[in-house]
């Protein structure tokens, strides 16, 4: 079992990494005993560490080829902090990254708190102010994103950085199960699918979310942002790209890369 130095230890080297930006070997490696409750644990030390706003929570591994490929029957959950939002207009330094992907999203803003443990997904569409467009920036401080479970959600659930477009959709005027989504890098359409990708309804997602960060004392609350799982595939990020994601009924969101100094 690890202990609470153990953990600290393993913090310190995925700080360490995001901060100089040099990715280091999985943390299974050299800890196989790594439990997906010590990972939280990892996550929750940097997210202290690191100071600043939780403005809101992101979940992993929303779909079922995802949970296939990493060997898990639920999704995992990373926060989203003031410090890691984008602008639409203003380029991102994809240098800042260690390995930049984009992934398209459904985004709920909360008007409301959610409940904990026993959240449904009627509590989570009774809570939602709106639906909007956004963009997740997802990286991993791991080498070449060769990741395990464990590995991701220390490492955030391998957040980065997230754009939210200008649209805001009651949940009234949309079905959150039915809204497709495409995202293009530059003309080229580069990713496309559907909102239920994600565990077959985003909402079910969201819903799972507060009830599993409540084991951690942590609750969803109005104002929050949750970003519930990617439509689509995730598609690299390089210096100079431009992207554009489009959803119908909630319009679109755009991201840039600056080009390489």
């Amino acid at each position: 079992m690890l202990t609470e130095a153990d953990r600290r230890a393993l913090a310190d080297r995925l700080f360490a990494a995001e901060r100089d930006r040099e990715p280091i070997l999985p943390l299974v490696a050299e800890r196989p005993d790594l439990t997906a409750a010590d990972a939280y644990e990892i996550q929750l030390l940097n997210v202290r560490r690191r100071g600043g706003v939780v403005v809101g929570h992101k979940v992993g591994l929303s779909s079922k080829a995802m949970q296939q490929m990493m060997g898990v029957d639920e999704p995992d959950y990373g926060h989203l902090m003031a410090d890691m939002r984008l602008s639409e207009s203003e380029p991102a330094d994809a240098g800042r990254y260690c390995y930049p992907r984009v992934e398209i999203e459904v985004a709920f803003l909360l008007g409301a708190d959610l409940p904990g443990e026993g959240c449904t997904e009627e509590d989570v569409l009774a809570a939602t102010a709106a639906f909007a467009p956004s963009i997740e920036l997802i990286d991993s401080r791991i080498q070449d994103w060769k990741i395990s479970l464990a590995d991701t959600i220390a490492d955030n659930a391998s957040s980065a950085g997230f754009v939210v477009g200008a649209a805001r959709v009651p949940p009234s005027d949309v079905d959150p199960r039915g809204i497709d989504a495409v995202l293009y890098k530059g003309e080229d359409l580069v990713s496309e699918g559907r909102s239920d990708a994600v565990l077959g309804n985003p909402v079910t997602a969201v819903a799972w979310l507060a009830r599993t960060v409540a084991g951690f004392g942590v609750r969803l609350h109005a104002g929050h942002l949750v970003l519930p799982g990617a439509c689509c595939r995730a598609v690299d990020a390089r210096p100079g790209d431009e992207f554009r994601a489009v959803f119908t009924g909630l319009g679109e969101v755009r991201l840039s890369f600056g080009e390489a100094s």
